[in-house]
């Protein structure tokens, strides 16, 4: 079997060396670099035409999702997450524990006075028959 050199084995028509002539030119660009406090850095590129006001300050870090900023000395940290609060933490937020026991005694003092009012209501109506 003759393994000799073929130019063309393994390539396509019109495969050949291809530089910017046959692509275009590149646009200007600008690398921007971000750190993350895990010590990843990533360094994408935008286009020299945009404005530095518009190039985020933080963006979230590819490797790891930390946020990460342009300052590899002090990079940024993840603000601390707040537990899931219950309705009851939010009240006890707002409330005393003297405006509690005052709302709580006024919320039993009606519910006996209904329950009065329902019972005297039935006693007439099972008398009746």
């Amino acid at each position: 079997m003759n393994t000799g050199g073929s130019a063309i084995r393994g390539s396509r028509v019109g495969a050949g060396p291809m530089g910017e002539q046959d692509r275009g030119f590149k646009a200007e660009r600008v690398t921007i670099s971000y750190y993350c406090s895990a010590g990843h850095e990533y360094s994408p590129q935008f286009a020299a035409t945009v404005e530095l006001a518009e190039i985020p300050v933080e963006i979230d870090c590819p490797s790891c999702g930390m946020p990460a900023g342009q300052d590899k000395a002090n990079p940024p940290v993840i603000a601390k997450h707040e537990p899931y609060k219950t309705h009851l933490a939010y009240v006890k937020e707002r409330r005393t524990d003297a405006e509690a026991k005052e709302l709580l005694e006024e919320a039993v003092a009606a519910i006996r006075e209904r329950r009065a009012r329902l019972a005297a209501a039935a006693k007439p109506a099972k008398t009746k028959k």
